[in-house]
């Protein structure tokens, strides 16, 4: 009988491991959700200078509009498959919101190589060493950070992201900044 009761509950646990593990979970929690978002200061990719300046500073941008922190690299294959949808939202909407992405711990040439290859027109700035991401609790590849006018992070997208998570995000964004605000499909 020990033994029936010891399988049950071994298999019971397995199952929940596996789980666990396969679920898809990619609005998962973040510690910094209601939570300001760390600021940073980050060396903006040449494509980008003469517009934003030789600095991206978060802190610039708050106050002014909702803010998509994008974190990605050129060999994340994930963060292939996101760009162009990425691109895309960010020419819809660059009116009411501003796009940043964040290049994690990538050679400046593969990063410039990325860019071009993808036609990326919003912001990017270099974090070779990971320390922003760091701040802001990145484990994986991409993660999207939404951020409100306050400077709170709104939620956390783990993973690529689809058209109809991002707009469901940006709706939640958008919805803070007033009534008349929301992403339309």
């Amino acid at each position: 009988m020990r033994f029936v009761i010891v399988t049950v509950i071994a298999l019971g646990l397995g199952g929940l491991l596996f789980w666990g593990l396969f679920k898809e979970d990619t609005a998962r929690q973040s510690a910094l959700v209601d939570k300001p978002a760390p600021m940073f200061d980050i060396p903006t990719l040449k494509p980008y200078q003469a517009q934003y300046g030789e600095r991206i500073k978060l802190e610039d941008f708050i106050g002014k509009s909702p803010v998509v922190v994008n974190f990605w690299a050129s060999w994340c294959p994930p963060c292939r498959v996101e760009a162009p949808m990425l691109e895309a939202t960010w020419k819809e909407y660059q009116d009411r919101l501003q796009f940043i992405g964040v290049d994690f711990q990538d050679p400046e040439q593969a990063a410039l190589d990325f860019i071009a290859e993808f036609g990326l027109s919003f912001p990017s700035g270099a974090d070779p060493q990971g320390r922003i991401g760091i701040d802001f609790g990145t484990y994986g590849l991409p993660e999207t950070f939404f951020i409100d006018l306050k400077g709170n992070v709104l939620a956390r997208h783990v993973g690529a992201i689809n058209a109809t998570q991002l707009r469901q995000h940006l709706d939640d964004l958008l919805a803070q900044t007033g009534p008349t605000a929301s992403v339309q499909p």
